[in-house]
């Protein structure tokens, strides 16, 4: 059981540290894997961003994702039966919502380039893995060094496939509960993080 994310992000920190030498870049899922994020970035003195990427839910199951949209590219991994027409009307919505979190988050500075770099994805948890998976698939795309998931929690269901793709070069989590159910039944304190906080976290690390 973590406190909160703050708590999750100094143990998970403490796993990390053996990349400190390396070219990296820590990518943060947001909003709930900033304040986790900013504690592994700052303690191996690197660079902190967010992935921009959404989901797209499956249509009779918004929950269950079926792949994900970044502001340049989709990527499908469970898309059978679910119709073109949907896939592009998600995705242009999806990418609305993007373009006005990248406008939020990137007053102040422009994206990392992730290119040739060790690429730590940090989250609060992961409960199917079906959402970073899609995401793991964007970052692969923009030619990281290597791609390195860090989470505190998540079931062995969600670890295995994670651990199966090739993209990804090692994933590290804390705790493997065998009764999994949510990610927030891990953590006493599980308030979700909003936009203003997300940019204040941003902001204060590159302030």
């Amino acid at each position: 059981m973590f406190k909160d994310r703050i708590d999750a992000g100094t143990q998970l920190k403490e796993k990390l540290l053996k990349f400190k030498d390396e070219n990296m870049v820590v990518l943060a899922i947001p909003r709930g894997g900033l304040p986790i994020g900013a504690i592994v970035a700052k303690a191996l003195m690197t660079p902190l961003d967010v992935a921009l990427t959404k989901k797209i839910g499956h249509p009779n199951n918004k929950e269950y994702a079926i792949g994900a949209v970044s502001l340049e590219d989709t990527v499908l991994t469970e898309a059978k039966g679910v119709t073109k027409g949907y896939i592009n009307e998600e995705t242009i919505r999806i990418r609305k919502k993007l373009q006005q979190r990248h406008n939020q988050y990137y007053k102040k500075r422009s994206p990392q380039s992730i290119k040739d770099k060790t690429v730590i994805i940090v989250d609060d948890g992961i409960a199917t893995g079906n959402t970073l998976l899609a995401t793991i698939e964007l970052v692969s795309k923009q030619n990281p060094k290597k791609i390195i998931v860090a989470i505190p929690v998540a079931p062995s269901s969600a670890i295995k496939k994670l651990e199966n793709t090739e993209k990804v070069d090692e994933v590290i989590c804390l705790r493997v509960p065998y009764n999994f159910q949510a990610v927030g039944q891990f953590y006493t304190i599980f308030n979700q993080v909003s936009d203003e906080e997300a940019i204040k976290i941003l902001d204060g690390f590159y302030g």
